[in-house]
Protein backbone atom coordinates (compact mmCIF):
# COMPACT_ATOMS: atom_id res chain seq x y z
CA UNK A 1 0.00 0.00 0.00
CA UNK A 2 1.14 3.58 -0.65
CA UNK A 3 1.87 6.15 2.06
CA UNK A 4 -0.38 9.10 2.82
CA UNK A 5 2.22 11.46 1.30
CA UNK A 6 2.25 9.46 -1.93
CA UNK A 7 -1.57 9.38 -1.91
CA UNK A 8 -1.66 13.18 -1.63
CA UNK A 9 0.70 13.50 -4.60
CA UNK A 10 -1.37 11.12 -6.72
CA UNK A 11 -4.57 12.88 -5.64
CA UNK A 12 -3.20 16.17 -6.98
CA UNK A 13 -2.05 14.51 -10.20
CA UNK A 14 -5.48 12.92 -10.62
CA UNK A 15 -7.24 16.25 -10.38
CA UNK A 16 -5.07 17.62 -13.18
CA UNK A 17 -5.54 14.41 -15.18
CA UNK A 18 -1.82 13.58 -14.96
CA UNK A 19 -2.02 10.33 -12.95
CA UNK A 20 -1.48 6.98 -14.60
CA UNK A 21 -4.08 4.23 -14.44
CA UNK A 22 -2.01 2.25 -11.91
CA UNK A 23 -1.60 5.35 -9.72
CA UNK A 24 -5.36 5.91 -9.72
CA UNK A 25 -5.93 2.31 -8.66
CA UNK A 26 -3.39 2.61 -5.84
CA UNK A 27 -5.01 5.86 -4.73
CA UNK A 28 -8.50 4.34 -4.69
CA UNK A 29 -7.30 1.45 -2.55
CA UNK A 30 -5.57 3.83 -0.16
CA UNK A 31 -8.65 6.08 0.08
CA UNK A 32 -10.82 3.05 0.82
CA UNK A 33 -8.58 2.17 3.78
CA UNK A 34 -7.45 5.60 5.02
CA UNK A 35 -10.37 7.78 6.13
CA UNK A 36 -8.17 10.84 6.75
CA UNK A 37 -6.91 10.84 3.16
CA UNK A 38 -10.41 10.12 1.90
CA UNK A 39 -11.72 13.20 3.68
CA UNK A 40 -8.81 15.34 2.42
CA UNK A 41 -9.38 14.09 -1.13
CA UNK A 42 -13.05 15.09 -1.00
CA UNK A 43 -12.15 18.58 0.22
CA UNK A 44 -9.54 18.88 -2.52
CA UNK A 45 -12.15 17.96 -5.13
CA UNK A 46 -14.54 20.56 -3.71
CA UNK A 47 -11.85 23.24 -3.92
CA UNK A 48 -11.04 22.32 -7.51
CA UNK A 49 -14.73 22.44 -8.39
CA UNK A 50 -15.12 25.89 -6.84
CA UNK A 51 -12.07 27.18 -8.72
CA UNK A 52 -13.48 25.86 -12.00
CA UNK A 53 -16.84 27.49 -11.32
CA UNK A 54 -15.11 30.79 -10.56
CA UNK A 55 -13.24 30.42 -13.87
CA UNK A 56 -9.88 31.04 -12.22
CA UNK A 57 -6.79 30.57 -14.32
CA UNK A 58 -3.09 31.21 -14.02
CA UNK A 59 -1.03 33.34 -16.34
CA UNK A 60 1.04 31.69 -19.03
CA UNK A 61 4.80 32.13 -18.96
CA UNK A 62 4.50 34.61 -21.83
CA UNK A 63 1.89 36.66 -19.95
CA UNK A 64 4.08 36.67 -16.84
CA UNK A 65 7.07 37.97 -18.82
CA UNK A 66 4.95 40.67 -20.45
CA UNK A 67 3.65 41.80 -17.05
CA UNK A 68 7.17 41.85 -15.65
CA UNK A 69 8.32 44.05 -18.52
CA UNK A 70 5.38 46.41 -17.94
CA UNK A 71 6.35 46.77 -14.28
CA UNK A 72 9.95 47.49 -15.23
CA UNK A 73 8.74 50.21 -17.62
CA UNK A 74 6.74 51.92 -14.85
CA UNK A 75 9.61 52.04 -12.35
Amino acid sequence: MISCDKAATICNKTQYREATFSEVLKLRLHLFICKACSKASKKNKQLTSLCEKAKLYSLSDKEKLEMKEQFKGQA
